[in-house]
């Protein structure tokens, strides 16, 4: 069995594995890889400052468009996209966060981090395996300085699993304000669930022709339950791999970050609460 190994990118961190993916679920995206810190603050002027935040997230939103998250993104598309980026960062950098907003789910539009490029780009070439949606998930607990989250693929095997949505893979790490915008995430542990088997396999299982017998409805009910977790720590005297995650935006239905020393960055959109 192949050792799991967390990635270096601290903003959404995957293990890397010889087995690869291959169908990418075709969605919106954004963003880019440079660090560079955003200009000052712009004055807020009521309704009209409103106006124009909302009008430069569409921007954004319209730059990563037909980038497949990234994994097809030009240097031309790139540079337009960090361009739509820092005017949206712009509007509250320097704000602390309010951990309030940040609690919830968000779903990844874009990414430039390669670490979650090379996901998308197995997915694509190979036949065996499917990303289907990734997911950063915060509970914030009602704390001012720290909580969890969960970084969350969602993944299947054609023929085997269900499409799109077969199985879960998540990686969950403990984080820590350090600045205002500056949160230190601490991994703890890698878990794969909520596997769900396809109509072919089902039926090999346990067939539709009754009575099905009490084995193979065991089989099924195990298989449907199965969780399988991966401590990060190799023991318990060792300090979890971790790093630090600058949030550059943020507000009710878009979230903004970079990854502290160049791991790329990440453009997420709320999205419905995901149940672990």
């Amino acid at each position: 069995m192949p050792q799991l190994q967390l990635s270096n990118s601290p903003g959404l961190s995957f293990p890397s594995t010889q087995n690869s993916h291959r169908r990418l679920h075709k969605g919106s995206e954004f963003l880019l890889d440079c660090v560079s810190p955003p200009p000052p603050p712009l004055p807020r002027c009521g309704q009209e400052s409103e106006i124009e935040v909302e009008n430069r997230k569409i921007e954004l939103l319209r730059a990563v468009t037909d980038t497949n998250r990234g994994l097809t993104a030009t240097p031309l598309q790139r540079s337009a996209i960090e361009e739509a980026l820092v005017n949206v960062e712009s509007f509250d950098a320097g704000e602390p966060i309010q951990l309030s907003l940040l609690d919830g789910t968000w779903r990844l539009q874009y990414t430039s981090a390669s670490d979650v490029v090379i996901l998308f780009q197995s997915a694509e070439t190979l036949p065996f395996f499917e990303v289907d949606q990734i997911y950063q998930k915060f509970e914030c607990n009602d704390q001012s300085r720290e909580g969890v989250v969960r970084n969350i693929v969602r993944w299947s095997i054609p023929n085997l699993l269900e499409e799109h949505e077969g199985a879960t893979l998540i990686v969950s790490a403990k984080f820590s304000t350090v600045s205002v915008r500056n949160i230190y995430l601490e991994f703890e542990e890698i878990a794969v669930q909520n596997i769900k088997i396809g109509e072919e396999l089902q039926a090999l299982l346990a067939p539709a022709i009754l009575p099905r017998s009490f084995l193979s409805l065991q089989i099924l009910q195990f298989i449907r339950s199965f969780k399988a977790q991966f401590p990060v720590r190799p023991s318990s005297q060792s300090r979890s791999v971790g790093g630090l995650y600058y949030l550059s935006y943020l507000d009710r239905n878009m979230l903004l970050g970079r990854a502290v020393g160049g791991g790329g960055v990440f453009v997420f959109t709320r999205a419905q609460p995901f149940i672990c």
